[in-house]
């Protein structure tokens, strides 16, 4: 017999005070998600924090995706992802040097799966991962989820993991994999050939898999973006993650993919089957339209970039130390000479100045002492951005 519903209440067991799991309780918040939360439902604000593009989705995309809703095609797909998809993302690769075949390539909801998936295919308990910061937010919470150890690697001033410095890291930890993403979130740093091919020495050296973010490929300016895994000995340790979310302007269609040696992808596959079955299939049409005939409007939107980068650099260095980014739409300047924290500086610009941007910290240690800067909004509000942050700081 079942007990009343007040005799359930008063006895009975006592539930477990750790009802969430250990590894969850241990992640630190998102960094960034602070600030968005102080700057919700405020018009009065100009957000340089969001890394969105502020383009709407290409048309000739978007009527793809309207027309395939109209023929009712809302089912499930393969795991892997349409045929098509994964042919035309195999063919699209080799403009950045990779030859691979359909059969590498997995469709996943956003590179955000595709970075869980590829930690949690590869790592046992305890492995090592090494992570150059400052960095995205994930890769370090997802490699603790998994059981992993992230092993963090400053790379400030320059933001560039040498081979000296992550030989260093990894004869302290003996790390099963290294991610690395350029250009880079929230640096704008890239990497040139000769650079890449010493994180591939490294990598080689110590039997490392190298899992490479390269969701701003296409937002490449200062030289061409060249895949790590296209360089000798490396497409067999290299997994390859990238999307539409940012190139495409696609980022709530949640769309990406990974091209990853065949054993890897087989993993990869197992977990995705069972968190996400498949990618949303008419994001998986939009994407397909992206490929075929999205290169004249994704010129239009790197080359509008390339105009806010060189606007807003030259303004903020009249007061503020900052580098030219080599792609992504992010800005890092330092803030040091302002003699506040990172998060100091950005709240107090944010309730002085009504301009919101990430503190340097939240994207790792080494961070501090920087904000990140999105030019990802229209050149009217970057150019009043830029001169309420000017004012600020001739202010202190």
């Amino acid at each position: 017999m079942f007990c009343s519903s007040a005799t359930r209440r008063t006895g009975g067991s006592q539930l477990s005070h750790e009802r969430v799991s250990r590894r969850v309780q241990g992640l630190k918040p998102s960094g960034i998600r602070r600030f968005f939360e102080l700057i919700i439902g405020r018009d009065d604000v100009i957000s340089l924090g969001v890394g969105e593009p502020d383009f709407a989705v290409p048309w000739r995309i978007r009527e793809e995706i309207i027309y395939a809703l109209e023929k009712g095609m809302t089912s499930y797909t393969s795991n892997f992802g349409l045929k098509e998809l994964r042919e035309a993302i195999s063919e699209y690769y080799r403009k950045f040097g990779v030859e691979c075949d359909a059969k590498n390539v997995l469709v996943t909801t956003g590179v955000s799966e595709g970075v869980d998936i590829a930690l949690r295919a590869i790592l046992n308990e305890g492995d090592g991962v090494l992570i150059p910061e400052p960095c995205y937010v994930s890769y370090s919470p997802l490699t603790s989820l998994t059981g992993g150890e992230a092993v963090a690697i400053p790379t400030t001033p320059n933001f560039r993991p040498s081979y000296e410095l992550i030989n260093e890291y990894a004869r302290l930890t003996k790390p099963r994999a290294i991610v690395i993403n350029y250009p880079n979130n929230p640096t704008g740093v890239s990497y040139s050939k000769k650079e890449l091919e010493e994180i591939a020495d490294a990598a080689i050296e110590h039997d490392m898999i190298v899992i490479s973010d390269e969701i701003y490929a296409e937002l490449s300016y200062t030289f061409k973006h060249i895949s790590i895994a296209s360089l000798n000995g490396m497409q067999e340790r290299t997994i390859i993650l990238n999307g539409f979310s940012k190139a495409f302007a696609m980022t709530g269609l949640r769309i990406g993919y990974a091209i990853a040696p065949a054993d890897i992808l087989e993993g990869m596959l197992k977990i995705h089957q069972y968190c996400m079955l498949c990618a949303p299939v008419t994001a998986q049409i939009g994407a397909l339209e992206a490929l075929r005939n999205g290169e004249d409007e994704l010129e239009k939107m790197r080359a509008e970039y390339i105009r806010r980068r060189n606007f807003f650099v030259k303004r903020i260095r009249k007061v503020l130390d900052i580098k030219m980014p080599d792609g992504a739409f992010y800005a890092f300047p330092s803030i040091k000479s302002a003699g506040l924290s990172s998060e100091e500086f950005a709240e107090r610009l944010l309730f002085e100045k009504n301009v919101a941007v990430v503190p340097g910290n939240a994207f790792g240690e080494c961070g501090e002492g920087y904000i990140r800067c999105a030019y990802a909004v229209d050149m009217e509000k970057l150019r009043d951005a830029a001169d309420r942050i000017v004012e600020f700081v001739e202010g202190l």
